[in-house]
């Protein structure tokens, strides 16, 4: 049974959002993404097509830092699709730094011969096209994906996620219980992605590479829809 009852929440009206960019939009593979991620906000989360993404990048920082890798892997609540997944592993503009190397540990040979970002953004899309997108912090994968579109297609990006570091965040920062915490003097608990999967039993994975972390993010939302919520909730009290 679930142990929390999400409240209601003032999702984005993405409906008007998507509409609008795929009527403008230049490239079919954008317009073909907007399409399949207009879904109902009403639709149960056991019904949503879900896709986990996450990007290994040089950086924090969309306007100077770059994707260096892209891990997909479809899946729903009970199923994670590994025979579908994709990984690209992509060639920067800049020259990759130490510090970026050491954290990814995607390495100068492995970019060798690699395709730039631009050559692979419309097989991206495309494959992500039909699915709602679950990552851990998307400030980093839609921020990112922006700055790639924007700077090969000129044209700008956004879409709803479900984000499950934000999902944490509403028990682990947000809640009553939180709030007590921090007034007690308590160090807030890690939300990060390692973290929030070992307070669900999760097995432990090497981080900071592309698709073990998708695989990981979509094992994470199984966990919090099974523990926290229910095959039922809709998926505008879950994305952002």
């Amino acid at each position: 049974m679930p142990l929390l009852r999400p409240k209601t929440r003032s999702a984005p009206d993405w409906h008007d959002y998507l509409v609008a960019r795929r009527q403008k939009s230049r490239q079919q593979a954008l317009v073909d993404f907007f399409a399949g991620a207009d879904l109902s906000p009403i639709l149960p989360i056991q019904e949503a097509p879900l896709m986990a993404l996450d990007l290994e990048t040089t950086g924090l920082d969309p306007r100077r830092d770059e994707i260096v890798s892209i891990g997909l892997v479809p899946f729903s609540l009970s199923r994670i699709r590994l025979a579908e997944r994709r990984y690209w592993v992509v060639r920067p503009h800049r020259t990759l730094n130490a510090e970026s190397v050491t954290f990814h540990h995607i390495t100068h040979a492995d970019i060798q011969g690699a395709p730039r970002i631009e050559e692979v953004l419309a097989d991206v899309f495309r494959a992500m096209a039909g699915h709602l997108l679950v990552v851990h912090f998307r400030h980093i994968e839609r921020s990112f994906l922006d700055a790639a579109v924007r700077a090969a297609w000129k044209e700008s990006l956004s879409f709803p996620v479900i984000d499950t570091m934000s999902l944490e965040a509403r028990i682990h920062r947000q809640s009553t219980m939180a709030r007590f915490r921090r007034w007690m003097g308590r160090p807030p608990r890690s939300i990060r992605l390692h973290d929030s999967r070992l307070r669900y039993g999760l097995p432990h994975y090497h981080g900071h590479h592309a698709l073990t972390d998708a695989i990981a993010t979509a094992e994470l939302l199984q966990a919090q829809v099974a523990g926290n919520y229910g095959p039922e909730t809709p998926i505008g009290m879950l994305w952002s």
